[in-house]
């Protein structure tokens, strides 16, 4: 059989061809659905009536547009509703309240062109007082990318990059169960190879990835932007071409398939990473369990920051010992988060605020207001 190839990008669930009738068919353009709200894969909502808003783009013609709403806890479905189209409308505009009842549920969007080619998204919401033990995933998993520099070749060496993050890794390891990938010493290219990585791995919706960096930092008052400085940069690279930009690194991470991030800095100029620096302290959600308050977490995307410092140098501490940052930030983590167990960020920056260099934290990307990252200890 000969087929004609063409280029698909495309973020789908599923994806299917009916060329039963007619071979291979061309399909021309893909039709593009885009959630606005629900936005993540899997949410928890405590009302029942939400709002579904949703825009599909699309470049050939379409035979139906349509939403199925299911129970996710056997796949039955509970309604469906057809959205009118028309041969040469090529954007699409759905916002419609449904009401959904108690318990896990899944919304999908389907999307058919005249050719057979079938593009659908669906999304999971927990709706109500359900048995929220079930709703938090059992393969779920935390992760930590870190990139520790103590060698450089043209930079003065430091003492404590790679023992402060082997320490922060071993209690991340042995008190939170994350799984560590640690790159030592990375020159530049280490760098955006390894995060390319990351940005075409799958993660699951609750998945959470915490990415640090520790070494050195430079900030270029004519530029106005600050840098990681990796082991082979230069030391007097006028272009900064040899250096980590903040703000490829905000959109790198940023286009990073998992839902909740955080990005941690250990380095000079840190809090340079965003151009607004933004502490906001969240009230205490005493009337919730443990797990209710972690499906209220993991139902917004997180895009969060911390650094050690804003637009300055920061210590590299001596022989022996940890940085100030990274032993406070160790000390942070063996206290578990308390009673509850779960460590929240509002809670790290409560334990931080002491330090002599105030540390710095923020949001930056597609971070969502109610978005948290959370430590959850294994006891």
């Amino acid at each position: 059989m000969m087929t004609n190839a063409q280029g698909l990008t495309a973020k789908t669930n599923e994806f299917a061809l009916n060329f039963k009738d007619f071979g291979l068919p061309t399909t021309g353009p893909l039709p593009k659905v885009n959630w606005i709200n629900p936005q993540l894969e899997f949410t928890s909502n405590v009302q029942n009536k939400i709002e579904l808003k949703a825009s599909v783009e699309c470049y050939s013609a379409l035979k139906e547009i349509k939403l199925i709403i299911g129970s996710s806890k056997d796949g039955s479905v509970i309604g469906t509703k057809t959205f009118p189209t028309k041969a040469d409308q090529q954007k699409y505009d759905i916002h419609t309240s449904i009401t959904l009842p108690d318990g896990s549920n899944f919304l999908s969007l389907e999307v058919t062109t005249v050719q057979g080619v079938v593009v659908s998204e669906r999304r999971q919401i927990v709706i109500g007082k359900i048995d929220d033990n079930n709703a938090i995933a059992l393969d779920r998993k935390d992760y930590i990318l870190i990139f520790a520099t103590n060698k450089y070749d043209n930079w003065d060496d430091l003492v404590n990059p790679v023992d402060d993050s082997q320490a922060i890794a071993k209690e991340l390891k042995d008190k939170y169960g994350f799984v560590v990938d640690m790159v030592e010493n990375p020159t530049v290219e280490m760098v955006w190879e390894k995060l390319r990585e990351y940005n075409e791995r799958k993660f699951a919706p609750q998945d959470q990835l915490m990415i640090f960096f520790a070494g050195h930092g430079h900030y270029d008052e004519s530029f106005g932007e600050g840098f990681v400085v990796e082991k082979n940069s230069l030391a007097n690279d006028v272009s900064r071409t040899t250096y980590l930009s903040h703000n490829r690194l905000r959109g790198v991470i940023n286009n990073i398939g998992c839902s909740h991030i955080l990005l941690a800095m250990d380095v000079c100029f840190g809090g340079t990473l965003d151009p607004v620096i933004a502490r906001s302290r969240g009230a205490k959600e005493n009337e919730l369990t443990n797990n209710q308050l972690l499906l209220r977490k993991w139902g917004h995307k997180t895009r969060k920051y911390l650094t050690s410092g804003g637009k300055e140098y920061v210590s590299d501490g001596i022989v022996g010992k940890h940085s100030p940052f990274a032993s406070k930030l160790i000390e942070s983590l063996r206290s578990r988060g308390g009673d509850d167990g779960i460590l929240t960020l509002t809670e790290l920056q409560a334990n931080l605020e002491k330090m002599n260099q105030l540390p710095r934290f923020g949001s930056f990307g597609d971070d969502e207001a109610l978005s948290d990252f959370v430590f959850v200890s294994r006891r």
